[in-house]
């Protein structure tokens, strides 16, 4: 079974508005909401994985990985990638990119062999993945909160916002959250904005006090409260062993990832399998995570063909390695959260099952879902970054792009 072709075809949503978030530091501005669909086809037979809505990425792509793969037989993907490396041992990046098209071969050969993913990964040890409910972006502490009973009332076991309100409003907003949720659902705190409000941007020592106060609340974990490069900065706030901590997305390689659990720096180590090595980064992480006490929660913020990319190997390890699965929850008619971004849904020809709050993971061939290509034509790429920060003081905007390993871009 020959590869014979490797398309990259990046899509937009522009959002209604668009929204204009306002927040202690400044203002978010999100224009367009991104993806990429990755196809790979085979003797009539095709894979497809999510991948990083980059221009840089499509051009490596068509241009690099594409004419390597082009030709080559599709029968084993470590084999391959161990191929492509050689060609490149020192293209860290490159690498990544390829690793995001190999989830493209993995469905592949397993549609090709009539087996999941999860089976050429290892085998899967269990049929289902938590999820939990992921929205909450920059907005009054009421709203918060009644966004976190909707996730609830959804049937997810746990919610997690990114608050940038504020010390004392953050606070007051995970105490409204905890008294609409009630004691036994879980509750985390992604504190990224906490570093990126320019001269506005909490302390350490406020983060810590901060900490401390959000602990009374039973937190599931705290997420980037710091820059994510200062490990030291999470070591020392770990010592203080205050509530879970949680970072990872923003790791460059697989030292960064090894440094978090060696620190120890935090409870929860994250990674996106789209943009941050794929299954061969998520294998070595989780044996090291393995002989640890931490445990890992996957990083998705995109759809839902990312999702069940990550969701097929998560499966192949324990619950007490692998705990967690994020799940955007967008807006729908009659379901209020972030934004809508129906592209996320629309990209699967049918909706993931979800029972319990938990991804049921289907032991179809390859990665168990169909994808409908149709959304190449619906939602054409609209160049340009997706978000945009201006920050109040230094007065200055700064520019997201879709590869979340990046803290930021150009300045605008």
């Amino acid at each position: 079974m020959k590869i014979r072709s490797v398309q990259a075809f990046l899509l937009s949503y522009p959002l209604p508005g668009p929204p204009r978030l306002t927040y202690y530091g400044g203002e978010r501005t999100i224009v367009k909401r991104d993806a990429m669909l990755i196809r790979v086809e085979a003797n009539g037979v095709v894979g497809y994985a999510p991948g990083a809505a980059s221009e840089h990425w499509k051009r490596q792509i068509e241009t690099v990985i594409g004419p390597f793969l082009e030709g080559r037989a599709a029968l084993d993907a470590d084999a391959l990638r161990v191929q492509f490396a050689q060609l490149h041992p020192s293209d860290w990046e490159l690498h990544k990119i390829y690793c995001c098209v190999e989830v493209a071969i993995y469905d592949l050969i397993g549609k090709a062999k009539g087996a999941p993913v999860s089976e050429l990964l290892g085998g899967r040890i269990r049929d289902r993945i938590r999820l939990y409910g992921s929205a909450g972006m920059y907005m009054p502490p009421e709203e918060y909160a009644a966004e976190a009973a909707l996730t609830k009332s959804l049937g997810f076991t746990a919610y997690k916002m990114r608050p940038a309100l504020g010390a004392e409003e953050d606070l007051r907003t995970v105490q409204l959250m905890r008294e609409a949720t009630g004691p036994d659902f879980g509750l985390m705190v992604d504190a990224h904005s906490w570093w990126r409000m320019g001269d506005r941007s909490y302390s350490p020592e406020t983060v810590a006090k901060l900490a401390g106060q959000m602990s009374e609340y039973d937190l599931t974990w705290l997420e980037e409260p710091l820059p994510p490069d200062d490990h030291e900065a999470y070591r020392r706030l770990k010592e203080l062993d205050l509530l879970p901590l949680a970072s990872g997305e923003h790791e460059p390689n697989e030292a960064g990832f090894l440094d978090l659990l060696e620190g120890p720096c935090v409870d929860y180590v994250q990674m996106d399998v789209v943009c941050q090595g794929g299954y061969s980064m998520g294998r070595r992480i989780f044996t090291e995570i393995a002989r640890t006490d931490a445990r890992f929660a996957f990083h998705c913020w995109g759809n839902d063909l990312e999702v069940m990319a990550a969701a097929q190997i998560g499966i192949c390890w324990p619950e007490t390695v692998v705990e967690w699965l994020e799940y955007p929850c967008y807006s729908t008619p009659g379901r209020k959260f972030m934004y809508p971004f129906p592209l996320a849904q629309e990209i699967l020809k049918t909706p993931l099952e979800i029972v319990d709050g938990s991804l049921i993971v289907p032991a179809k061939p390859g990665l168990g879902v169909e994808v409908d290509e149709s959304v190449i034509e619906r939602y054409p790429w609209i160049p340009g970054p997706w978000s945009y920060f201006t920050l109040i003081s230094p007065n200055e905007t700064f520019a997201v792009t879709a590869d979340h390993s990046v803290k930021w871009t150009d300045k605008k």
